[in-house]
């Protein structure tokens, strides 16, 4: 019982470090440095982590767990999802989200815009995934927002390649940008269409990104 406890808790932990975008693709989870800094055994750390690979969070490697590789056809696959799910998921936002909650996408927009003016991948992945994570927060539909939760940690590292291009950052800026005034007037229908024309340029970058490979910044930078 004490050992399901300790893994329950550690995947909870680990899988909301996904969410939030703290774990990059050059990441290596091992279990025994995270059962020394969590202060339990190797075993429910080991244990977590696989629960997360097979739930599609991580990939096992040589060298520990790390985000997963995803082939073009799934990347494909998971954008055709995206224009399903997320412009529904952003019209019930709209008529959801509270002055608290718009508080913190205002900040989040905020830190995300000052990253990408000083040209700080790192911290604009982070501010990105707060932003995304804080509206999806206000989407009541619980099983359509944990999905979109699932798929969004799965392709970490496709969007962090990605906002390795100084275009692609400003574009993501401007998309967020006209979706939190969607969510500020309440407006379901605008809500809807500006997440479809997102996810439609976010794709676009990423097949831009992968037609030009940028080289990835130091992981270390803050």
């Amino acid at each position: 019982m004490i050992r399901t406890s300790h893994r329950l808790r550690i995947h909870d932990a680990i899988r909301l470090r996904l969410l939030r975008g703290e774990i990059g693709p050059d990441d290596r989870l091992i279990d025994h440095a995270i059962a020394a800094e969590m202060g339990v055994s190797r075993m429910p750390v080991r244990e977590a982590l696989m629960q997360l690979a097979s739930e599609g969070y991580l990939q096992g490697t040589s060298r520990g767990f790390a985000l997963p590789e995803l082939s073009p056809d799934r990347i494909a696959e998971i954008f055709a999802l995206r224009k399903l799910l997320e412009p529904q998921a952003a019209a019930l936002a709209a008529q959801a989200c509270s002055p608290d909650r718009l508080a913190d996408l205002r900040q989040s927009l905020a830190a995300l815009t000052e990253a990408g003016r000083q040209g700080d991948v790192v911290a604009f992945h982070r501010a990105a995934e707060r932003f995304r994570n804080g509206w999806l927060m206000a989407v009541p539909n619980g099983e359509l927002r944990g999905a979109i939760q699932r798929y969004s940690a799965q392709v970490q590292s496709v969007r962090f390649a990605t906002m390795t291009d100084t275009a692609a950052r400003a574009t993501i800026a401007q998309g967020l940008a006209a979706l939190l005034a969607a969510f500020e007037r309440g407006d379901a229908t605008a809500a809807a269409d500006r997440m479809l024309h997102f996810v439609f340029q976010a794709e676009e970058a990423h097949a831009c990104h992968i037609a030009t490979p940028a080289t990835r910044p130091d992981r270390r930078q803050t």
